[in-house]
């Protein structure tokens, strides 16, 4: 596989979302393609082949880069949607 010869991360080879959840109450999101909405109780983010809906209560974007977000709050449900 391509990836293991360049030694390379799937998810970089891929253009898949990397993301680290701390219990309920943070999201760190990498390799996203941008800012689709956001509000108190749901984030959503543009992906290679669709979105990503975030929701929950009480966010608040800590950290945002162009390909990366710290998301805190309490955190409910991720989904995933296909476009």
């Amino acid at each position: 596989m391509l990836t293991q010869h360049l030694e390379l991360p799937s998810d970089v080879i891929l253009e898949l979302p990397r993301i680290t959840t701390i219990g309920q109450i943070h999201a760190y999101i990498e390799n996203h393609k941008g800012l689709i909405l956001f509000s108190e109780s749901e984030l959503r983010l543009r992906m290679k082949d669709g979105h990503l809906r975030i929701t929950g209560e009480k966010f608040v974007l800590k950290m945002m880069l162009p390909e990366e977000i710290l998301l805190e709050g309490k955190i409910k449900e991720l989904a995933f949607i296909e476009e």
